[in-house]
């Protein structure tokens, strides 16, 4: 059997008790999430409000956003464990993503906004399976859904940031076309120094796998992994746009800067509970943090079904930043658990699943939305629950030892 993929040799932990990459890939995150952040915190009024989008176009393009983000993961892991080359490619994901930015400070049109949300997540669906595979490979085994919140912590720390800057810049500006484009000029800067500073980086490759095709690279992932995509896309299905949501806040007459705070709040949690969730994690075992992130998802939407007040969402959107800490960190420190070898084009496989589903499950609650926004919650509930069943049943032995 080869050894796993863990080419670049453990560095003595720094005080935060983590390989030095993992806080450096932290800040590119951090800057990266504070550019698009402030864009995205207040993209679903704006849309619908300013631009005079739909809620049903909305979906749409958020379904269309989720693919984009998802197209390219299984290409990108491929390219990055058959070269072995990580940071090139993560390079190039970002470097997409603040290039795509460009459109947005010129043209405000519904076409022009739309071609935004989807190009700028190609880049971040490319930059994401070379980027883990870095994580997983300086990580140590025992402590890596910890080393995974703590990226995640600082990945969402530009989401805490990023809302709190766009609030500022409306309270100052206003909510006029002048405030929401020097909102987009200010979101820019960060974005281009997150790209130059992953540039100084050095690579952290992986083992180069020049002669497999990306059928045999398919075949060649751990049956584990593979039982997991059932469930993962299961849940995927009803796992719709956090803009609905915000959506919703702004119908229960949170206004635009409120909803920002809303979002930042959302992200506050995420950021303090991330390290925690991690730890939990490699002191329980992964296969039960995920099963805890589908119970809160559920949770979250069963609750929106019934929620009337200003504090029940408040409430909802602080649970929500836990769920999010759980489903995005754990999810991949629980990939490299399954899948040693190949973990790029596992994060890639993964990630190119879930996407494909993304879009049917924005367009369904698009159109359930018009009906009732409750129906929309109820589906993403039932469906939380049909993965958790999956789930129990695929890794039943797993679970009970």
């Amino acid at each position: 059997m080869p050894a796993p993929d863990q080419s670049a040799a453990p560095a003595p932990a720094n005080r935060w008790g983590v390989h030095p990459d993992i806080l450096k890939l932290g800040l590119v995150s951090f800057l990266t999430d504070l550019s698009s952040e402030m864009i995205f915190s207040v993209f679903a009024v704006f849309f619908t409000t300013v631009a005079g989008a739909s809620a049903a176009l909305l979906g749409l393009i958020e379904g269309l956003a989720d693919l984009s983000a998802s197209s390219l993961n299984y290409l990108s892991g491929w390219l990055s464990d058959r070269s072995g080359k990580r940071k090139f490619l993560a390079t190039l994901g970002y470097g997409f993503s603040t290039l795509a930015k460009v459109i947005v400070l010129l043209s405000s049109s519904v076409l022009g906004l739309a071609l935004f949300r989807v190009i700028e997540r190609l880049g971040k669906g490319f930059r994401g399976p070379p980027r883990d595979a870095w994580l997983s490979s300086v990580a140590e085994a025992k402590s890596r859904g910890y080393a995974f919140g703590v990226h995640k912590a600082l990945d969402k720390a530009g989401a805490v940031l990023g809302p709190l800057v766009a609030y500022g810049l409306l309270s100052l500006l206003g909510e006029s076309s002048a405030g929401y484009q020097a909102l987009f000029w200010v979101a820019f800067v960060p974005a281009v120094l997150a790209v130059a500073l992953l540039g100084l980086m050095k690579d952290q490759g992986g083992v180069p796998r020049a002669h497999e095709s990306m059928l045999q690279n398919w075949h060649l992932l751990s049956p584990e992994f593979k039982r997991f995509l059932l469930p993962a896309a299961i849940f995927a299905l009803g796992y719709f746009s956090l803009g609905f949501i915000l959506v919703r806040a702004h119908d229960m007459g949170f206004g635009v800067k409120d909803i920002v705070l809303l979002y930042a709040l959302f992200n506050t949690t995420c950021v303090l509970s991330a390290p925690w969730v991690g730890k939990l994690g490699d002191a329980i075992g992964r296969r039960h943090i995920v099963v805890l992130g589908y119970a809160l998802y559920g949770s979250i939407n069963l609750a929106l079904v019934y929620a009337a007040e200003p504090w029940e969402l408040v409430a909802l959107f602080v649970v929500y930043g836990v769920f999010y800490a759980v489903e995005e960190s754990q999810s991949k420190a629980f990939i490299a658990d399954l899948e040693p070898h190949r973990r790029a084009t596992a994060v890639g496989a993964y990630n190119f699943t879930t996407g494909m589903l993304y879009l049917p499950a924005s367009l369904i609650a698009g159109a359930l939305w018009t009906i009732a926004p409750g129906l929309a919650f109820a589906l993403s509930a039932l469906l939380s629950l049909l993965a958790i069943v999956v789930f129990r049943l695929r890794f039943k032995d797993a679970l009970t030892h």
